[in-house]
């Protein structure tokens, strides 16, 4: 088992930014690629970004490219997300997730790869 706990939500202005962590906790942080999604009310979970085990590969959804960066520091188990430049349309509930490194790499987009989730923290952008 994994626990992964996200913090750093907030309320922010359209142009601001915030930085959200998820801590793990459980089995070998690095023995596993991890995720960030989000969910609107009323949407479906969607993706926003994803790091290799190790770090050294990243992957950001269109939406975010440029403006939100994923990173993980494995001294720390912790992943990270800043974000830069929020939008009013950035506002959701953001979800940390984890998979393990034996699971396709491609799969990242895709919600139901990914075996533990956080229980998510609201990131709020207002106009």
């Amino acid at each position: 088992q994994v626990q992964l706990v996200e913090s750093g939500g907030g309320l922010v202005q359209a142009g601001g930014s915030l930085t959200l962590s998820c801590a793990a906790s459980g089995r070998t942080f690095t023995n596993y690629n991890m995720g960030w999604f989000r969910q609107a009310p009323g949407k479906e979970r969607d993706f926003v970004a994803a790091i290799s085990g190790s770090g050294s590969v990243t992957k950001h959804a269109d939406s975010v490219k440029g403006r939100f960066t994923i990173s993980r520091d494995n001294t720390k188990n912790t992943l990270y997300l800043q974000m830069n430049s929020l939008k009013p349309e950035d506002t959701a509930v953001y979800f940390c997730a984890a998979k393990p490194l034996g699971y396709s790499w491609s799969d990242y987009p895709q919600p139901r790869k990914y075996d533990y989730w956080g229980q998510g923290t609201q990131v709020t952008v207002s106009s």
